[in-house]
């Protein structure tokens, strides 16, 4: 049985007359949204965004917006019966996301470039175009839940699936966005998403999901980096926490907080773990694990989709973390355990429950001298 698309998404009411568009990547998950939307009876309009170069895209696989992907996202339309355009916002995502992946990393910091494309290209951009087309709302296959609060406001909430769960990327949707906008994935299992799209005779039902960061082939953004902004690939010092010299690095862009593979540092005592980036100085500095434990971290950027709240909380500082308790006050967000491997840069998202409340981009951090004693 195919499910329904949500119809709490339009008040409940018929879709029969609407107008939905769907963000359409190529991918089954995006593919499976476009095919419940006009199994509703709805006006269903599939958009997809080119972000790459179609020549130099052609034949890679494990990406999004690119060339293939593109063409199977225009055949899923024609299977469905449903008008398919494709926008250029190469120059965008470059600019927004490419740019500023970047510079990110060549400040030391570790960037979320999947973030950045959602706040600055899919749920910006794409947003202006499905108001452009008239729709009644803009469909994603992201697994999230959108949820209706008691006071009538919509809510983000963590997916059914936990392995699948992607509300650590959306923490930056604007409440006018999430509005407008409509998750029909987030109670599904993945296995489930398949077997809708084999059911349907959807080509991309067995197709593998997308790898690593969309724009980096075969993850090697190093490459990217340092073709980019060359001055971050020049080696420096590898020094300890007291700043003793160990050894020799062949560029900060190689390595993130957190790292122990790729140092390259024997005859020590314990494993050594990169702690902190100085590209004033290039330098690498390490430490033993116990090193990298953070009490507190200072958020940029604030964003809020929900308010009010005075229970515990919970915050989640990386994509594949579980989320700890927490607290947040003025700025800062503190953890009743420390936590390991936090990088400025990432994004430290606040939940209460399962409902996203919002987050913030990790400025700075703290760690505390009693753990780094121990």
């Amino acid at each position: 049985m195919i499910p329904d698309f949500q119809l709490e998404s339009l008040d409940g009411r018929s879709l029969k007359g609407r107008r939905i568009v769907v963000a359409m990547s190529g991918g089954v998950d995006s593919s499976v949204v476009a095919a419940l939307a006009a199994a509703s009876g709805a006006e269903t309009i599939g958009v997809t965004l080119q972000l790459y170069d179609h020549g130099a895209a052609l034949g890679r696989k494990g990406a999004c917006c690119a060339g293939q992907d593109i063409r199977d996202a225009r055949a899923v339309a024609a299977k469905l019966g449903i008008a398919h355009y494709v926008f250029d916002y190469e120059n965008r995502f470059r600019d927004q996301v490419i740019a500023d992946f970047v510079d990110e990393y060549a400040a030391g910091r570790t960037p979320i470039p999947c973030v950045r494309c959602n706040q600055s290209v899919k749920f910006t951009d794409l947003f202006g175009v499905a108001r452009d087309l008239g729709a009644d709302c803009l469909a994603t296959g992201h697994y999230v839940r959108r949820l209706i609060g008691r006071d009538g406001a919509a809510e983000l909430h963590r997916a059914i699936d936990p392995a699948r769960d992607q509300s650590y990327f959306l923490f930056a949707t604007t409440r006018e966005q999430l509005d407008y906008l409509r998750f029909p994935l987030g109670a599904l299992p993945k296995a489930r998403v398949r077997e809708i799209a084999a059911e349907l005779g959807l080509g991309v039902a067995a197709k593998p999901d997308s790898q690593d960061i969309c724009f980096v082939p075969d993850g090697d953004y190093a490459s990217i980096v340092k073709r980019m902004r060359p001055d971050a690939a020049e080696p420096g010092e590898i020094v300890d926490l007291a700043g003793r010299v160990l050894g020799r690095h062949r560029g900060l862009l190689h390595f993130t907080v957190g790292q122990r593979r790729g140092i390259e540092i024997g005859g020590t005592p314990e494993p050594l773990y990169v702690v902190r980036l100085d590209t004033a100085t290039r330098r690498l500095i390490v430490g033993p694990r116990r090193a990298l434990a953070v009490k507190a971290a200072r958020l940029a950027d604030v964003n809020w989709i929900g308010d009010g709240h005075s229970g515990p909380l919970a915050a989640k500082v990386r994509s594949l973390a579980k989320p700890v308790p927490a607290r947040f006050a003025n700025g800062f967000i503190r953890f009743e355990q420390p936590e390991y491997g936090v990088a400025p840069g990432q994004a430290a998202v606040l939940y209460a429950g399962d409902r996203v409340l919002g987050g913030g981009w990790i400025a700075e951090t703290a760690a505390p001298e009693l753990v780094m004693a121990a």
